[in-house]
């Protein structure tokens, strides 16, 4: 183990970690998209329960590794005192609307292209360019002027924990502790309140081990990537940016690195492949005609350049986000389900509403 480099073990595990994603979203089909439309749509809310299941579970194991010792999430992104309360809820809302259009979130984005899933892989290249624009190119500018507009500044970390500390003069460990057990153990209760959620068992086990790689991605980044020369930047599974950087690496692969996002996502990309091709669900899919084209083109542009705004989408800042207790990744949360609650309005309304259903179905 020693005389693997950090960064190279770091990329491996995210890479292992990637596929137990990758192939239990395939398997159980976990979609955080799904479970909004399932909701919305046909009033079934097992998915929806199952991605709530995962926020738990995350939120549970993110906080008992910090309150161990394990992890620092203090330079955690989501955690700056630089709270982008307008991007959070600006970018959630394109997400939202974004990932409705483009037939799922960044994550079912991934999961479908290992799967075989040919327009996907046209809305993953699309997320890609115009995440990467929001970044560092055309829309760069925009993105901080915005930032430098709205961003408010707060004199410690924006977790609820830390704020709360604050305003009561409470130990922030003790308040972090009390946060994830209240909300963790009321997520939990909700979900399994549901009979048909306790009956359907790839919808919670789908939310657990979703919920179980959070903690898993913090670990391998906050603990085995620990080193006083080159640390690995803290972080947990999200894909808008690293599937940005993806591209970007695999155009300058001989003078790029690979890092734990990249890995990450390569790692569901093929856990997915592996369990389409080992359950007989791999098959090719193109686009239905010029609407469907023009409906996925359209939704990868808003979740490309909503998700950066928002610093992440339903899995970065949905789960990853939360489960740092940080209240951008809140605001962020609840503008991707409004966003998407719009999307299915809007297509429940038009001409797509059947074939919204197809797209979304459980199946």
């Amino acid at each position: 183990m020693e005389e693997i480099p950090v960064k190279a073990l770091v990329a491996g595990l995210g890479f292992l970690a990637g596929i137990v994603f990758g192939a239990t979203a395939q398997k159980t089909h976990f979609c955080t998209m799904g479970g909004i439309s399932d909701m919305v749509m046909m009033g079934d809310t097992r998915r929806f329960r199952s991605w709530m299941l995962a926020i738990a579970v995350a939120l549970l194991g993110t906080q008992a590794l910090w309150g161990l010792g394990y992890v620092d999430l203090s330079t955690a992104i989501y955690r700056t005192p630089n709270l982008g309360w307008f991007g959070a809820i600006a970018g959630g809302l394109m997400f939202g609307y974004g990932m409705v259009m483009g037939g799922g979130c960044g994550n079912k984005t991934l999961v479908r292209v290992g799967g075989g899933n040919l327009k996907s892989f046209i809305v993953f290249l699309i997320i890609a360019l115009t995440a990467y624009m929001t970044l560092r190119g055309l829309f760069a500018l925009g993105r901080v002027q915005m930032e430098a507009t709205f961003n408010t500044a707060l004199p410690a970390s924006q977790g609820i924990d830390a704020l709360l500390a604050r305003a009561t003069g409470l130990g922030e460990g003790a308040l972090r502790a009390v946060l994830a057990v209240v909300l963790g153990g009321a997520l939990i209760a909700w979900c399994f309140k549901d009979e048909g959620f306790r009956g359907s068992s790839k919808d919670v086990i789908g939310g657990v081990i979703v919920g179980l790689m959070i903690p898993l991605g913090w670990f391998i980044t906050g603990f085995v990537g620990r080193d006083e020369f080159e640390p690995t930047p803290v972080m947990s599974f999200t894909f808008i940016a690293p599937i940005g950087d993806t591209t970007q690496y695999l155009m300058t692969f001989t003078g790029a690195s690979i890092n734990f996002g990249i890995a990450t996502v390569f790692g569901v990309i093929v856990g997915s492949f592996l369990m389409a091709k080992a359950t007989g669900a791999f098959r090719l899919e193109g686009f239905a005609g010029v609407n469907d084209t023009v409906s996925n083109v359209f939704g990868a542009v808003l979740m490309g350049i909503g998700g950066v705004l928002a610093l992440g989408c339903t899995i970065g800042q949905g789960i990853s986000g939360v489960s740092t207790l940080a209240l951008s990744s809140f605001l962020a949360l609840g503008s991707i389900i409004a966003g998407a609650y719009y999307g299915l309005k809007y297509m429940e309304e038009g001409s797509h509403g059947a074939a919204l259903r197809v797209v979304f179905s459980r199946g």
